[in-house]
């Protein structure tokens, strides 16, 4: 299997199985110095991992980081950093009667017909739990970004069906807006900044659960502090890079820069951004191309959202066929599952955005490799 490498300057290698000894992974490119606290990388997994709230899966797991290289004394050394998380509650026995039928909505089928041969338990590699390895390198690239005034969060704005205010195109976004705003995120169990919509999407996730179904919904992410200019065209533009990462997550189906689908409404006086000066500085009065134009960013906010399909694992009868003797049969989904995905989605969105600009900061020069950092 190749594919599991994501980056450039800045590279990360994912590896491990939902119900395998452990999942990890390697980071290629930290910048020597950089402190590292294994509590911070801890307090991302822990943002990001199952059994927290009713509206995620029971499956217990602390998802303890270890870190087994590239840091000496509390700072990286500028070699590759190693980490791994054991699994610990991996219950494979719910999946024995479902080896040879391919689950509805998931990748089983294309699996099998790519290598022969899969790890039917749990999902294995296709499972969701394959981003802890992200979160945690996104918890270095974090750090580096904010050792150059980059700070970014991510936060559910709709979850079957119920909508939150907008506040995404305001242009006016500084650092103690997002910290603000990521305060608000993890108040509550679906990770929304707007507290009354939160509200009414527990209780849609609630009634999902209880009826055996599952909801989708969109993840929304705001970055602010990225200089402008950064960017790689043709093929490697900014937020041609952030596409792939947030489709990269195994839910997204769906993936909106700025003012995003709503620019195919628009007129060209209504979609253009103006341009101001601001306290010496080149602003845009509007954002609606999401803090990128042409593929490098403006300075602005950047702003992208993810549509997120419902957990397709449900305990409703679906339809599936057995493999094993090619005849089709009606399959009920056993084991632990999340109800809806957004919530728990929300601390890797922001992990991919990190590495994409940890990787970009560092390829336009703005963060050097050979450079000591300090903070």
């Amino acid at each position: 299997m190749t594919g599991n490498t994501f980056g450039h300057s800045f590279r990360i290698t994912t590896w491990g199985e939902s119900h395998g000894r452990a999942l990890g992974v390697v980071i290629d490119g930290t910048p020597a110095g950089l402190h590292i606290d294994e509590n911070e990388i801890q307090s991302e997994l822990n943002r990001r991992r199952p059994g927290q709230s009713r509206i995620s899966t029971p499956r217990s797991e602390a998802d303890h980081v270890e870190i087994l290289s590239g840091v000496f004394e509390g700072r990286s050394t500028g070699t590759p950093i190693s980490m791994l998380v054991y699994n610990k509650d991996a219950d494979s026995s719910a999946y024995d009667n479902i080896r040879d039928t391919p689950r509805p909505g998931h990748a089983d089928y294309p699996y099998q017909m790519k290598y022969g041969m899969r790890d039917h338990r749990g999902g294995g590699r296709s499972s969701a739990r394959e981003t802890i390895g992200r979160v945690a390198a996104g918890a270095v690239a974090r750090k580096l970004l904010r050792t150059v005034g980059i700070e970014i969060v991510s936060y559910v704005v709709e979850l079957g069906g119920v909508r939150a205010k907008d506040i995404h195109m305001d242009v006016n976004m500084d650092l103690d807006t997002i910290r603000t705003i990521r305060e608000n995120v993890d108040k509550t169990i679906v990770r929304c900044a707007d507290l009354d919509a939160a509200e009414e999407m527990i209780a849609q996730a609630d009634a999902a659960r209880q009826e055996g179904d599952s909801i989708g919904g969109i993840v929304e992410t705001i970055v602010v502090g990225t200089p402008a200019g950064l960017g790689e065209p043709v093929f490697d533009k900014l937020d041609a890079d952030i596409a792939k990462a947030m489709m990269g997550i195994g839910a997204v189906k769906g993936v909106e820069i700025g003012a995003g689908f709503e620019a195919a409404e628009m007129k060209g006086s209504q979609m253009n951004d103006g341009f101001a000066v601001e306290d010496g500085s080149v602003v845009t009065m509007s954002n609606n191309a999401g803090g990128i134009l042409g593929g490098l960013s403006s300075g602005m906010p950047i702003i992208c959202r993810c549509a997120v399909k419902p957990t397709p694992s449900i305990s409703t009868t679906q339809h599936t066929v057995d493999m094993k003797h090619m005849v089709e049969q009606d399959i009920i989904i056993q084991g632990r599952h999340d109800p809806t995905i957004p919530p728990r989605m929300v601390p890797v969105a922001e992990a991919m955005m990190a590495l994409v600009l940890a990787d970009h900061m560092i390829r336009s020069g703005y963060i050097a490799l050979n450079t000591l950092l300090t903070d």
